[in-house]
């Protein structure tokens, strides 16, 4: 009977033992399976997570050291003057840089970089009714000197605004693009300089002042305002921007549309941020100044033609970047709107971030703020996608 019991003792032991290690065994899988998950799902969290087992990759980005290494190129670029910097990137994380005695708060003559500014103000006004793409000078400006059997009396306000119109050729005696003049005298004789000039609207397009300064005056007379000072303010009580800029030269009274503002950097980010986000014009509307509008029209001057040696195009107001000799690229993927000081406020629609080399050079030196940014766009690409 003992030994009876001695046997049974002996294997509930053995059964006991067994459970145990039964337990710590599954114990330990468990706990080797949950470490293999964190340790997963920390590396993925970093960016380098992949669904496709064994082609894992860890890779893991600093945003402070990408800052650091901004400054450092940027302190490095070659520029003829001081400039700020700024960009901000889709998540609303902004970078600046400031360079010797410039800063965003800099006033700076605008050169071209109001040619923007000035075709979002106008295509607010179709937006708002007092203007259509498809109106004519003559619909709104009285004593419109081009006449029905000349090639350029069909030009449309659309035509203007993507310098297609036909009208080339700015005034010469006087030069009312850069003298105090009535405003709606130097129109006029912008359509008597290029009348008879046999340019089919639409065709050819030609980088010049004279397509925005009518376009501006068709504004004024559509709204029903005394002058552009009074477009512009209404636009600024409308949105609150550029509340310290103004368009000023050659004067007050005769702004050149198409290069005649003084902003600050960050005034200009601000209007960017505010143009990116979709609250400045309609879908419709944003989308046709985002289009190629000279996809079918010969380039017959184009400043990034005889300075970069690249075919760009254009939209309302805006280029379409490509970095090539013919233009292969996709419409809308980066635009910008350069200066001839060197002021360069650009979007880039594919990383989605946007910026502005804020700087005053000396007339024609726009191509050094485009160089300014390319130095720099490794970086900003490498920071625009670290999370």
């Amino acid at each position: 009977m003992r030994l009876v019991r001695s046997i049974l003792l002996e294997s509930n032991m053995r059964r006991s033992l067994l459970s145990l290690f039964l337990v710590d065994r599954k114990t330990i899988i468990k706990a080797v399976q949950i470490i293999s998950v964190i340790i997963f799902v920390s590396v993925a969290g970093c960016g380098g997570g992949n669904a496709n087992p064994g082609s894992e990759q860890i890779s893991a980005c600093s945003v402070t050291q990408l800052e650091a290494d901004m400054d450092a190129t940027l302190s490095q670029a070659t520029s003829d003057v001081d400039f700020s910097f700024a960009v901000e990137r889709q998540d609303g994380r902004r970078y600046n840089f400031n360079r010797g005695t410039s800063t965003l708060q800099t006033s700076y003559e605008s050169a071209s970089t109001s040619k923007l500014v000035s075709a979002v103000i106008i295509l607010r006004l179709v937006e708002q009714g007092y203007l259509d793409l498809s109106d004519r000078p003559q619909d709104h400006i009285p004593g419109w000197p081009i006449g029905i059997g000349d090639s350029l009396y069909n030009m449309t306000l659309s035509q203007l605004l993507s310098f297609t119109s036909g009208l080339t050729n700015e005034p010469l005696l006087p030069p009312c693009l850069n003298i105090d003049i009535d405003f709606e005298t130097c129109v006029i004789n912008i359509a008597i300089r290029n009348a008879g000039n046999g340019i089919v609207p639409g065709e050819e397009f030609f980088y010049a002042s004279t397509h925005l300064q009518v376009a501006g005056l068709m504004a004024i007379k559509a709204r029903g305002a005394a002058s552009w000072q009074d477009v512009f303010s209404e636009f600024k009580t409308q949105t609150g921007l550029f509340p310290t800029s103004t368009y000023d030269l050659p004067s007050s009274s005769n702004p050149r549309l198409a290069g005649g503002m003084h902003w600050t950097g960050e005034e200009y980010m601000v209007f960017l941020k505010t143009l990116r986000n979709g609250t400045l014009l309609n879908s419709t509307l944003m989308s046709q100044m985002l289009s190629d509008q000279t996809a079918t029209a010969t380039i017959v001057f184009s400043p990034a033609v005889t300075g970069l040696g690249e075919d760009w195009h254009y939209g309302f107001g805006l280029w379409h970047e490509c970095q090539s000799a013919t233009y292969n690229c996709t419409p809308g993927t980066r635009v910008s709107s350069p200066g001839a000081y060197g002021a360069y406020p650009f979007w880039d629609r594919s990383n989605d971030y946007f910026g502005i080399v804020a700087r005053q050079g000396a007339l024609g030196t726009y191509t050094n703020g485009v160089a300014i940014e390319r130095f720099v766009r490794p970086n900003v690409e490498q920071w625009a996608d670290c999370q």
